[in-house]
């Protein structure tokens, strides 16, 4: 099960649309995290229910301070969940960075916060970007995982209104 909770007030998005990039992440979890491995056995996020979020800057920077100790800016934060009670983990992505980012770098605004939800959703699944290899790693899995969603036009539309 997916939840969604959109905590930006003028962010407008289609949950069954983001819930459906969830399933098809899952459903081709072999080809993006460990292209040309038989998919037999591979449960890469936990089972359980995930929780995406999408909130303001300042809403994600108080999550980073509280749970981090980080005071920094940042645009996903992913907490694991306990399998074990039923919880696959929460991915909280910041739509006001996503739409920043975008903007400055002339690329599609709903793209840029698709690939933080793939980004949170590869964290789940066990990868880490703190080194420069994994990050390599992680960064030719979100391009995958995107190209896919690309292929099947299954990135969702985000708004702002107002």
């Amino acid at each position: 099960m997916v939840r969604i909770h959109n905590g930006h007030l003028h962010l407008r998005l289609d949950r069954r649309a983001v819930t459906a990039v969830i399933h098809q992440l899952d459903a081709h979890a072999a080809e993006i995290l460990h292209p040309g491995t038989p998919a037999a056995g591979l449960h890469p996020v936990p089972p359980g229910e995930l929780s995406i979020a999408f909130l303001t800057d300042s809403a994600l920077a108080r999550l980073h301070a509280s749970f981090l100790d980080d005071l920094s800016p940042t645009d996903v934060i992913t907490f694991a969940g306990t399998p074990a009670f039923g919880q696959a983990g929460e991915i909280c992505v910041s739509a006001d960075t996503a739409r920043a980012f975008a903007a400055g770098h002339r690329r599609d605004f709903s793209e840029e916060l698709t690939l933080y939800v793939v980004h949170g959703w590869l964290h789940l699944a066990g990868h880490d970007d703190r080194q420069p290899a994994s990050k390599k790693r992680m960064r030719a899995a979100e391009a995958r995982a995107l190209a896919l969603l690309r292929a099947r036009q299954m990135v969702p539309q985000f708004a702002f209104a107002g």
